[in-house]
């Protein structure tokens, strides 16, 4: 039977629109082949008003099936509004993109990522697809629509019978701990929100909740002093320093200085940093170099003001005794069994896989400073502890890192699965895991159990 198909097409101007413009006529030309009477907009929705007025022309009574096309990366809003609105049956199509060693064009998935944690904190069903719309047949969409494909829920189990040590030794060593949040977080990343009091319960690591301003004020204070020796161990360890636009590295350079100054002041063992727009738009110079630094230097810094993120770091960091690295998960393929970690040039150095890294710009806002590498082979344990449902649980994974060319600009690094790609991206999306989880190589997972047990966390594993 023919259904009456909602489409929300969501983009966003920063990532490449005419790629994702060439992929919604795709997706439109095979949606008519279903034989579904397809309604919405057929055009990209740039911006949250744009797509709220074309949310609102949708009537719920008039929609059998709501279609959110995720053309590129957006935050969740505007998703959960839709969720909210329309009751009828949901869906998420998001798109891969090819590993072409050059910018993330779309970085659907992560939006698609971002959705289904959000979904999941308001308890709304949802289906999902990631394909390319060249390579998907009518059957699997119309599959899509008659209730193919849903999300689960995946909770963790609480683990008894592991040693008590080192978990005891680390959770102890994790009290009195401080974090410094340096803005707040943005708009529709529910992934990066928390309850102060309950992290601090949780884990017994303090929160200190600062104003953007504070990092520019204390940026823009820096002298040349300080700023030259900052770049003199920039250009030992990255090539091309001359080839970016001198005034905004200064500006990114002075970001190492002043966060070096604000973690002396307040003794602080992590950031949580809202590091966009603002960094480019009103300060002038992107903070993912500096990040790279103070990582390296086991000062983890998450983006995107994710306090989560940055707890997840310094416990993460105990285990291994070594830098972690915040990554998104950007890519799946189940064809050949491995996914891409990446982001956009933030990565401690020491995870380099080649002798030097590149001096670059951010792909998306065109500032340095941000190191670009792909990352070197071996195993890798990934862990969050995420709020995913509204219950605290801490996630891990295994992977293998291989050797391979860069995947995308920035940091980034193909990696293969423990278990088979698409079970484990099934889990992921079902698990409403957060789109950041924090990396360090090495298999930690037996210490990583202790440390839950401690912690009285129950454990999910992907």
């Amino acid at each position: 039977m023919s259904q009456k198909i909602g489409i929300l097409p969501l983009a966003r101007p920063t990532f490449d629109v005419s790629y994702a413009e060439e992929k919604l006529q795709e997706v439109l030309d095979i949606l008519k082949q279903t034989g579904n009477k397809i309604v919405g907009s057929f055009e990209l929705l740039m911006d949250e008003e744009t797509a709220r007025a074309s949310l609102e022309d949708l009537r719920p009574e008039n929609i059998d099936h709501l279609l959110v096309l995720q053309l590129t990366f957006t935050d969740a809003s505007i998703v959960v509004q839709a969720g909210q609105k329309l009751q009828c049956p949901l869906s998420i199509w998001s798109i891969p993109e090819p590993r072409s060693g050059k910018r993330l064009r779309l970085n659907s998935f992560c939006g698609l990522n971002l959705a289904s944690h959000a979904l999941g904190l308001n308890e709304r069903a949802f289906s999902w697809f990631y394909k390319d719309p060249t390579t998907t047949r009518v059957a699997e969409i119309s599959g899509l629509f008659e209730g193919n494909n849903k999300a689960g829920r995946l909770s963790g189990k609480t683990l008894d019978n592991v040693p008590n040590e080192p978990g005891e030794q680390i959770f102890a060593a994790l009290k009195g701990k401080r974090i410094a949040r340096i803005g707040e977080h943005p708009t529709g990343f529910d992934t990066c929100a928390y309850d102060k009091s309950k992290m601090k319960q949780l884990s017994g690591v303090n929160l200190d909740e600062l104003e953007l301003e504070t990092l520019f004020d204390a940026a823009n204070g820096v002298d040349e002093v300080d700023l030259k020796v900052v770049k003199q161990s920039a250009e030992k360890s990255l090539k091309g320093l001359d080839d970016v636009n001198q005034s905004e590295l200064d500006k990114s350079l002075k970001l190492k200085v002043a966060l070096d100054q604000i973690r002396s002041s307040g003794k602080y063992d992590a950031f949580a940093i809202r590091c966009w727009p603002e960094t480019f738009t009103e300060y002038g110079g992107a903070v993912c170099g500096p990040v790279s630094m103070m990582g390296e230097a086991r000062i983890p810094c998450a983006c995107e003001a994710d306090v989560y993120g940055a707890l997840t770091q310094i416990i993460l960091q105990e285990v291994a005794n070594a830098p972690v690295f915040l990554t998104d998960l950007v890519d799946v393929d189940t064809n050949d069994g491995t996914g891409v970690v990446w982001h956009c040039g933030q990565a401690p150095l020491s995870m380099c896989a080649t002798t030097t890294a590149d001096a670059t710009i951010h792909t998306n806002r065109k500032m340095p400073l941000l190191y670009e590498f792909p990352l070197k082979p071996g195993p890798v344990t990934f862990m969050r502890i995420s709020q995913a449902f509204g219950e605290v649980k801490m996630v891990m994974s295994l992977g293998h890192m291989l050797e391979k060319l860069m995947a995308f600009t920035g940091t980034s690094g193909v990696f293969e699965f423990e278990n088979a790609a698409d079970e484990s991206l099934n889990r992921i999306i079902s698990s409403g895991l957060e789109h950041h989880m924090a990396l360090a190589y090495g298999d930690h997972r037996p210490a990583l159990r202790s440390v839950a047990k401690a912690m009285k966390l129950p454990v999910l594993e992907i």
